[in-house]
């Protein structure tokens, strides 16, 4: 995708399960073993009743959406604000959508709203990106 292309309100999705290996591959790649994510026990005796994902996990469809498809290969994050609003469990689907808000040609930049919800349709992790498109996206 080239910049020129790209007009406030281009939008795309990524939908994804979350499942039992998310967690554990998740805990695995960052070290985050809290037992929250991956021990139902102690998870139980917490204010979720029960193990929930983790939120950068959460934040990572954000950057499949980015990375993939609006504005995918090529393009740098340069921030990304994140407020989790609701837990996330094994068996929520949550559906990412990036939407451009403002185009920044100066610095061939992008300000996307990221929003994340559940299968419910409630919003689970809100936020803003910016990232930096190169001059030229194959």
């Amino acid at each position: 995708m080239r910049y020129a292309d790209v007009t406030v309100g281009s939008h795309a999705e990524y939908v994804r399960t979350v499942a039992e290996g998310d967690l554990q591959a998740f805990a695995d790649v960052t070290g985050d073993n809290n037992p929250l994510h991956l021990d139902e026990a102690a998870a139980e005796t917490t204010m979720f009743k029960g193990r929930i994902a983790h939120g950068m996990l959460n934040a990572g469809y954000i950057s499949a959406v980015i990375g993939t498809k609006l504005p995918g290969f090529g393009c740098v994050y340069v921030s990304q604000s994140v407020y989790f609003k609701r837990p996330v469990r094994i068996g929520d689907t949550i559906t990412t959508r990036c939407e451009v808000l403002e185009l920044i040609p100066a610095k061939r930049q992008l300000r996307l709203a990221t929003t994340c919800t559940n299968q419910l349709g409630k919003v689970v992790t809100l936020g803003e990106a910016v990232v930096l498109m190169p001059a030229e996206m194959g």
